[in-house]
């Protein structure tokens, strides 16, 4: 298993170069002109020279080798210096963005924890209700619950979240004033009255977020689940007078986790893909109001940024999905 675990290290490396090359190309197509926000008070030969600091009118090739460097080499020691007090980022030029003239990176941490308070608790609360409810319904198959159930997910699922966004904003923050309709992000927890704040501003978000992914894996749940109920370890264990919990909940859901294992690690990326729409239904300040921000002003740096970080996730993603199968059956062995 480690041997497996190092191979697919190794070929992720190319992989993510592979699609960082993608994402270069394709956004190099699109009309983008980082200037074009400069007053025009500036003299063209101003203009000139601020094109030259920012890289512009090098070959592609030379703009993504830099990138490339800025990336994973300049970016990693500015980790490093941080943490550890060291310079060996100093006086080296980072990933800067066109908009804002800063390092792209600083801003992705200072935004990060807004995304991942949002979007890790959406995940959490999917998970936490969708599999309980894939496992009664099918044990309860074709009850009430059951049909009930397999509808509303299937409505949940089928609604985008820029459409339940603005819903659950009319009804709970327009109508009930349950709760408030944008998120805060200079809110700050230092006590329990504050705690509780947080927790009715993410309210919204985090339902629009978690709809989505706990109709997805339930629906997974439940059909793994019904896919091992008839097997003969099942029976074998019944016959042997082992409680009926016992056979759901040990052997039954042991088995079933396997496929579900893959829904949930493949939909969290999907999951930071919905969060660029709800932070910008709710006024979050994260990244994915950072791409869509980037992608107003044409800029090319952020873009390609964020737009690789969602890949690594998808690539890391597949990575941990291969090592839970090993963990959750024994019988998996990657040779």
């Amino acid at each position: 298993m480690f041997d497996y675990t190092v191979r697919r290290l190794l070929i992720a490396v190319p992989t993510l170069v592979i699609i960082s090359l993608v994402i270069f190309l394709v956004l190099s197509l699109a009309p983008n002109d980082p200037m074009a926000q400069v007053p025009m008070t500036v003299p063209p030969e101003v203009k000139e020279k601020m094109r030259e600091a920012l890289g512009l009118g090098q070959p592609l090739y030379v703009q993504f080798w830099k990138w490339l460097v800025q990336f994973f080499w300049i970016e990693p020691q500015v980790f490093i210096d941080h943490y550890f007090g060291t310079q060996f980022a100093e006086g080296k030029l980072r990933v800067i963005s066109w908009q804002t003239r800063a390092p792209v990176m600083d801003t992705v941490v200072e935004r990060l924890p807004q995304t991942l308070w949002v979007v890790g608790m959406s995940y959490v609360v999917a998970i936490a209700i969708s599999i309980p409810i894939g496992i009664y319904s099918a044990y309860k198959q074709y009850s009430v619950f059951d049909q009930a159930g397999t509808f509303i997910t299937m409505v949940g699922y089928s609604i985008p979240p820029f459409f339940t966004g603005p819903l659950v904003i009319v009804i709970f923050a327009v109508n009930l004033e349950w709760f408030p309709s944008t998120y805060d992000t200079l809110h700050k927890v230092v006590d329990w009255d504050s705690f509780v704040i947080q927790m009715r501003q993410m309210v919204l978000p985090v339902m629009v977020l978690a709809i989505q992914g706990t109709a997805q894996i339930s629906r997974y749940m439940r059909s793994a689940i019904l896919d091992n109920l008839n097997q003969d370890y099942v029976r074998t264990a019944r016959a042997k007078g082992l409680s009926e919990s016992i056979v759901i909940l040990v052997h039954v859901l042991r088995n079933s986790m396997i496929p579900v294992v893959t829904v949930i690690a493949l939909n969290l990326p999907l999951i930071f893909g919905g969060a660029i729409i709800t932070e910008q239904v709710f006024k979050v300040n994260g990244i994915g109001q950072q791409l869509i921000l980037a992608i107003y002003a044409n800029d090319l740096p952020t873009i390609q940024t964020l737009t690789f970080i969602f890949a690594f996730l998808i690539v890391g993603m597949n990575l941990i999905a291969d090592v839970l199968y090993a963990i959750l059956d024994p019988r998996i062995r990657y040779e």
